[in-house]
């Protein structure tokens, strides 16, 4: 999808069903800034406050390409802010901090994620801003969260660490072989500011019934344990394993080889497996005690399996391999290289990515994920791009608090707004 473009023109006469609720952001990196561009494409109006100067610092983040004005516009910062306003204001400023009290009567929710106690120093906590605002939702997202205790609440965090933390790497680990790290470059943001929206979304249906908002907290380290539950779960179920020792996991999750590339299998079911063996002409597993069982499938994934099943597939490509498999009721899926994504039939139809023209107009365009959401009387898009540095602050200091363009000029000297 082209920014700007609208896939679904019917829908657009509902309009989006967080139009209205205006968003109040004090937003670094990736975590949040992600939480709060899912809610604008829900229609929230989102409002990214940054400090003066070079802003989010994610606007830093390499590779990058540069604004009209010449300054950095970093790949963090690239595919988490579209469709925001950005606003400089000094938070470290008694200025600053009165223009934002001021503005938070205007606006429904206000976010963070910044380290635990970093606010609240300032006086823009929950508890100093609710005295004031009641009805306010404040969303605060960091490493290790900020209402309950943790023995772990003043360290820094990024994503690799809570998905270290959860267990997930130890899981994923190849015997005598370190962690992989980042292995989706960011899950531990992406899954954080999910549950964050989640949160959101059910306090201002919260407040819609009982007229007062609260305090959603969200940490990066329990939404990686719930997004990676599975290992936890089986070890309390008794499959164990040492940590050098190779985890036996039952029935077949693995890659294959075909003739072009790899392709991914899931055998879970007796049936499934069945199907498989008649597909590949390996009848003779049927009646094979060792492959009697789904634990049994696990075990003798390289000793018989992947023989097996790369043979067959060895003269077809992977989209072949998977065609045949998915027509027996088998799941697989091609490991697809990022280049063949962009002209995926799938990614297309579902405006699963968008294109982002690069500012100085010199090169392709940058693309981003698009909105994983599809509701049958919501418009697809359209998207408005991401915001220079500042952008907005004079407009929406004018509409929001009235302010002229003296008291403006005069914020500007002092350092207040940029």
């Amino acid at each position: 999808m082209k920014l700007g473009d609208v896939s679904n023109e019917t829908a657009m006469k509902f309009g989006k069903p967080l139009t209205g609720v205006r968003i109040l952001a004090l937003e670094q990196m990736q975590s949040l800034p992600w939480a709060t561009q899912l809610l604008a494409r829900l229609g929230a109006e989102v409002v990214k406050v940054e400090q003066p100067g070079n802003g989010d610092p994610s606007r830093l983040a390499h590779p990058g390409v540069l604004d009209p004005q010449g300054r950095p516009l970093g790949a963090t910062f690239l595919r988490n802010n579209l469709n925001k306003r950005s606003i400089c204001i000094d938070f470290k400023h008694e200025e600053g901090r009165a223009l934002l009290k001021r503005m938070l009567a205007r606006y429904d929710v206000f976010c963070e994620n910044f380290k635990p106690g970093t606010l609240a120093a300032l006086g823009l906590d929950y508890p100093s801003l609710s005295a004031d605002n009641p009805r306010l939702i404040y969303f605060s997202l960091s490493g290790f969260g900020q209402t309950r205790a943790s023995p772990y609440k003043n360290w820094p965090a990024y994503a690799a660490v809570a998905e270290a933390m959860s267990g997930v790497y130890e899981h994923a680990r190849l015997p005598h072989q370190p962690p992989i790290p980042n292995p989706v470059a960011g899950l531990g943001d992406t899954s954080a500011g999910m549950f964050g929206v989640i949160g959101v979304l059910a306090a201002l249906r919260h407040r819609d019934r009982i007229g007062q908002g609260q305090h959603v907290d969200i940490a990066m380290f329990d939404a990686m344990l719930a997004m990676a539950d599975y290992g936890l779960n089986v070890w309390s179920l008794g499959l164990r394993r040492e940590p050098d020792e190779e985890f036996i996991q039952p029935g077949i999750h693995q890659p294959f080889r075909a003739q072009d590339g790899w392709f991914m299998l899931q055998v879970v079911r007796e049936h499934q497996f069945a199907s498989l063996v008649r597909l590949i002409g390996c009848e003779s597993w049927l009646s094979d005690e060792r492959l009697s069982t789904r634990l049994g499938w696990g075990r003798h994934i390289e000793s018989l399996i992947r023989p097996g099943i790369e043979g067959w597939a060895a003269t077809r490509t992977r989209m072949e391999v998977c065609r045949l498999l998915a027509a027996q009721g088998v799941a697989a899926g091609p490991c697809l290289f990022h280049k063949e994504l962009v002209d995926d039939a799938h990614v297309c139809a579902h405006d699963a990515l968008v294109e982002i023209p690069r500012p100085n107009g010199d090169g392709p365009p940058v693309l981003v994920a698009g909105n994983p959401i599809k509701m049958s009387a919501v418009s697809e898009g359209p998207e408005s791009r991401m915001p220079w540095v500042g952008e907005h602050t004079a407009g929406i200091l004018q509409a929001d608090l009235g302010l002229d363009s003296d008291e403006l000029t005069s914020l500007y000297r002092n350092g207040v707004i940029g």
